[in-house]
């Protein structure tokens, strides 16, 4: 995905990285990528109107992460988290995800991101519930 252009990606997020965010080496700490795929993920579900964090009886949980680091990111850059869905399954979702810096044509990291869908009280996989599902086909 190093040379994957913004307009593959339907849906983007803009975060300002903190100053907290970078490592002793001036660049944003690798750990803080997969923060900032959480948030444009849920941002995105919450911003929908199909994930409500604490009343929700059916969630989506983290099952898979993965991010390929292309250039450095550092405070005080803006990110644009590039947000699409690679596969939409019965019960998960892989989402593809990229983080574009500051006004830059290419992504500086790259990665997806599975959700698999659980009973909150059960822990139990189920399907993606229907109006998830239709806001999850249009990022397809």
């Amino acid at each position: 995905m190093r040379d994957t252009p913004r307009s593959a990606f339907p849906h983007f997020l803009a975060l300002p990285t903190r100053w907290m965010d970078n490592d002793s080496y001036g660049h944003v700490n690798n750990v803080n990528y997969y923060s900032f795929f959480d948030t444009a993920v849920n941002r995105l579900l919450i911003d929908r109107g199909v994930l409500d964090i604490h009343k929700d009886e059916i969630v989506g949980f983290v099952v898979e992460t993965s991010c390929s680091y292309f250039s450095s990111i550092s405070f005080p850059d803006l990110i644009h988290i590039g947000v699409r869905v690679a596969k939409l399954g019965n019960s998960s979702v892989r989402y593809e995800l990229a983080l574009y810096r500051n006004d830059e044509p290419l992504p500086s990291a790259a990665g997806h991101f599975v959700h698999v869908y659980v009973d909150r009280a059960s822990g139990k996989s189920v399907p993606v519930p229907q109006q998830v599902r239709a806001v999850l086909q249009a990022l397809a």
